[in-house]
């Protein structure tokens, strides 16, 4: 048994500690600014204990849940304290950023580290809506380095695979972040940007599956997407120009009411969407 501390008990660090709680027999620490989460958190019987400057320390893995700003403050506030023996995992959306400051970190103080993030999550935030499955099949990304030892990445495969994980993923940072600006903040922003016709507020009566697929993700945090968004501005642009050019073929080919046209456009998506598979 171990001793697992969560910082940021938001919906994945909540979910992180209902999933351990309710898959293993390790005691969790947590840490949360807002008084009313840490409650929630101990009358759930998410966490065992506060970790605090005291508790840090005794931490065998600690898991990061937090926006990349924070969470870059709050390492380089608290890595002196972590045990050189244990093991940090961030669980953030984004990697180089993040990466790069958490690596001299390790390696200044002694801790090991692999960078991570859980594909998985709501669109409502915040412990109310963590639970303990909502990592039940998903994917695990680890960043892992030419100084992270096989015997390291095995134990934390195994760990992610008892919460419930169906697969774990190891990509460089670099390729996890080109990846996610498209299959997870392109579909944020034209959620977004699709939610703002004028339509949208007349739509009730006349909208079905696609409609709730399209606008679920608008509802969301700005605040921690709009840091999300900047630290991969480079790639999610590339990926953004490449949409807006598509949608300009169908604009074009609907204006010129060219039906050969637009039914290749659609034919070409279709096929494409075959060959890249998912869901």
């Amino acid at each position: 048994m171990s001793t697992i501390g969560i910082v940021g008990l938001g919906l994945i660090g909540g979910s992180m500690a209902k999933a351990i709680k309710f898959h293993t027999d390790h005691t969790v620490l947590g840490a949360d600014l807002d008084q009313d989460t840490m409650a929630l958190a101990f009358a759930s019987g998410a966490i065992d204990g506060e970790l605090d400057g005291t508790s840090l320390g005794s931490c065998d893995l600690l898991l990061l849940a937090l926006p990349p700003e924070a969470l870059i403050a709050w390492a380089q506030a608290n890595a002196a304290s972590i045990a050189r023996s244990a093991v940090v995992v961030d669980l953030c959306g984004v990697k180089r950023l993040i990466v790069d400051a958490l690596r001299p970190l390790a390696r200044r103080y002694g801790f090991a580290y692999v960078g991570g993030h859980p594909m998985a999550g709501k669109e409502r935030g915040g412990f109310k809506h963590a639970t303990a499955l909502l990592f039940s099949g998903a994917s695990m990304i680890l960043t892992p380095d030419e100084t992270t030892g096989a015997p390291l990445l095995e134990r934390l495969k195994t760990f992610f695979l008892a919460l419930g994980f169906g697969t774990v993923t190891y990509a460089t940072p670099a390729e996890h972040d080109r990846i996610i600006s498209y299959t997870s903040q392109l579909c944020h922003i034209t959620s977004s940007a699709f939610v703002k016709s004028p339509t949208a507020q007349t739509h009730m009566g006349f909208s079905a599956g696609s409609f709730r697929d399209m606008t679920r993700v608008a509802y969301l945090d700005e605040a921690m997407w709009t840091q999300l968004f900047l630290a991969d501005a480079d790639y999610l642009t590339g990926e953004l120009d490449t949409l807006i050019t598509h949608l300009q073929e169908y604009r074009d080919a609907l204006g010129d009411r060219d039906r050969e046209r637009l039914r290749a456009l659609l034919r070409e998506g279709r096929e494409l969407k075959m060959t890249a598979g998912g869901t």
